[in-house]
């Protein structure tokens, strides 16, 4: 269990801010011991206490950035940049432990904030709210241009969901969905060269498309690149 920076009362679930001394907590980069403020004021707005957000740098081994606002802690990431960050910060998982998915799905944290559409950043629009991964209990907001916001204490969340073997069962399930999109495609290649030839006055025996090949090259691409990525 967690415990307050400032007075060091115990955290129950994935509180951000103390109830004994009402000090907000900066539990979403726990995970790093040292972080630096490579810019105090960026470009970029917070959508939710609009100001400035912060750049900084993560470390993790090299320089890693990222923008974060100082005052709701929340953190914005460049498209890409969080599943990187994940990469780094978890490693050594190897199985899926299911109770614990459960557990990180059902944990209810404290909202701040009600529900409702958030501006990018970056270009001011509204950005769509999407479920994080797969049983991760993260509802997340991502520009598909520019990155995805998330609010304060959700990053940490996504975290014990790695740990759990969340990112291993959607993998799994990304595989498993390229794999019955690639069978669709073969029968429906099978069922148009058998439409064509029934077309025909003069009925000719069935024989395999010559590019039969070359129309599933493109899905078994597909498919391979979720394999290794």
């Amino acid at each position: 269990m967690a415990n307050c920076k400032n007075c060091g009362a115990a955290l129950t679930g994935t509180l951000l801010i103390c109830s004994y001394c009402n000090t907000r907590q900066d539990v979403d980069l726990s995970v790093v011991h040292r972080f630096t403020v490579e810019k105090p004021q960026s470009e970029r707005l917070c959508p939710r206490c609009h100001v400035f957000l912060q750049t900084i740098d993560l470390g993790l081994g090299e320089k890693f950035l990222i923008e974060r606002c100082e005052h709701c802690l929340g953190l914005f990431f460049d498209p890409g940049e969080l599943e990187a960050f994940l990469e780094k910060a978890v490693t050594n998982v190897h199985a899926i432990d299911s109770q614990r998915l459960n557990e990180v799905q059902n944990v209810k944290r404290s909202s701040e904030y009600p529900v409702s559409y958030i501006d990018c950043p970056v270009c001011s629009k509204l950005m769509n709210r999407i479920n994080f991964g797969s049983r991760s209990g993260v509802i997340a907001d991502r520009c598909r241009d520019h990155g995805l916001w998330l609010d304060g204490g959700e990053l940490r969340q996504i975290l014990e969901w790695v740990k759990a073997g969340g990112r291993i069962l959607q993998k799994q399930k990304e595989l498993e969905m390229a794999r019955l999109e690639l069978e669709q495609e073969k029968k429906n290649l099978q069922f148009s060269k058998i439409d064509m030839a029934f077309s025909h006055s003069r009925p000719e025996p069935y024989r395999e498309p010559e590019d039969f090949e070359l129309h599933l090259l493109p899905l078994i691409g597909r498919l391979l690149k979720k394999i290794f990525r």
